[in-house]
């Protein structure tokens, strides 16, 4: 059995605690406990989450877990000397060590994640960077293992660093299985990007939204403004102004956000030649994509590509 520890701090965000029901999960499709959690704070004792609702812990002992999961808060503050010493041990009694969120800023404290890459919440990416210039900030990320030490982004991205683990614990299928179980779409690589295309066009009308949704299922397509306009009921004319109106963008320049992210998607969670992943995502040729690619990145295609690799090793 794997034990994990989850460690609190007063004022912890509660959405920290979705991580818990992908182990939880995974016990149920194994049929037997492959994790055991254990939620630790300084003192133990109840411990107020952002909500305000207190959840009961164990205090810090000695640190004989296989993975400590780190949690952070909405606003995060130094962490004790306590609890600090207690993450520096982790790192070398425990198989790995993680966040959540903003728990990056106490792997920081302690000085985990110096010369190492860690990603954060984008909001507070950097912040994090600012007060902790050694840290290699990677703020466009879902998480990031470097050694054994794992960091993930913000609020739903602690699922997908649990399923991550699980993975590396029990395979792709059990992953999959409890992503299944979870509802979730599809299980989010680690080098995939903090942002969607789609919500942060955000649309205010249902027309715009319609056409956003058409021009996604349709990328191998043209995907001309004629197109979308005539998904959307409008005159191109019509269409154009709407558009910018209410995404800040032109439709073509909002069709290549969505085209790069499928081909990100792509290129990270399949074997695809790069001239497939083009064609299906609806780029004229593989260079147009890898200036695409640059643009939004600053990396070409095989780079994305070869980094989620390396995590996934």
């Amino acid at each position: 059995m794997i034990k994990v520890g989850f460690l609190v701090t007063p004022g912890f965000q509660m959405m920290s605690f979705a991580a818990l029901t992908a182990f939880e999960l995974a016990n149920v499709t194994a049929g037997e406990a492959l994790y055991d959690i254990v939620i630790l704070s300084e003192t133990g004792g109840p411990v107020s989450n952002s909500l305000g609702i207190r959840m009961d812990t164990v205090p810090l002992g000695e640190p004989d877990f296989d993975t400590l999961v780190v949690t952070g808060a909405l606003d995060p503050e130094p962490a004790s000397p306590l609890v600090l010493n207690y993450v520096r041990e982790a790192l070398q009694s425990c198989r790995r060590v993680s966040s959540i969120c903003t728990g990056a800023f106490i792997l920081a404290q302690a000085g985990l994640l110096d010369g190492r890459r860690a990603t954060t919440h984008w909001f507070l990416a950097r912040r994090l960077q600012d007060e902790f210039p050694q840290v290699k900030m990677e703020e466009d990320r879902i998480f990031i293992i470097d050694g054994p030490v794992w960091t993930s982004a913000g609020m739903s991205a602690g699922v997908d660093l649990a399923l991550g683990m699980i993975e590396k614990d029990f395979g792709a299928e059990m992953s999959r299985s409890v992503a299944r179980k979870m509802v979730l779409y599809h299980r989010r690589a680690g080098g995939q990007s903090q942002h969607s295309a789609l919500l942060e066009m955000d649309a205010k009308s249902d027309r715009i939204q319609t056409a956003l949704d058409y021009a996604k299922r349709n990328l191998r397509s043209a995907l001309s403004v004629e197109d979308l306009a005539e998904a959307a009921h409008l005159s191109p004319r019509q269409f154009s102004r709407a558009f910018r109106a209410e995404t800040g963008q032109s439709p073509a320049k909002a069709v290549e956000h969505l085209r790069v992210e499928a081909a990100r998607l792509m290129m990270e969670q399949t074997r695809h030649p790069i001239d497939v992943v083009a064609a299906e995502t609806g780029f004229a040729d593989r260079e147009r994509m890898r200036r695409a690619f640059l643009r939004a990145f600053g990396q070409p295609p095989q780079a994305i590509r070869r980094t989620a690799r390396e995590e996934a090793i």
